[in-house]
């Protein structure tokens, strides 16, 4: 079994989206191929984001620090750390509301 620690993974991704110019940061902590699961820590910068785009399959948001906004035309919620949101199966956007680091979990599909 492998433990990772996704407060520190947090800690480090943030420090990256800090440091580039795109002001976000990802890594891969489960999935590639052959996986029906990927999870990836996802950093921004206040302001950074992700534009309009569609799931892939099921998917949540665990927020693991900051506030952000995830938003389809016809709706938004926002998230604080501890919370998970499901995202929805429309196109929808993520913003950071503040120097923010996520959990996505998405269900791949199998071919």
């Amino acid at each position: 079994m492998e433990s990772i620690s996704l407060t520190e993974l947090a800690v480090e991704q943030l420090a990256a989206a800090q440091r580039v110019a795109t002001g976000r940061s990802a890594v891969t902590v489960l999935g590639g191929r052959g996986r029906t699961l990927r999870q990836i820590v996802l950093a921004f910068v206040a302001g950074k984001g992700l534009d309009d785009h569609e799931a892939p399959g099921e998917a949540t948001l665990q927020v693991l620090r900051g506030r952000v906004r995830l938003a389809t035309e016809d709706d938004n919620w926002e998230g604080t750390a501890g919370d998970l949101l499901t995202i929805p199966a429309l196109r929808h956007n993520l913003e950071a509301l503040d120097d923010s680091v996520v959990l996505l979990s998405v269900s791949v599909p199998q071919r």
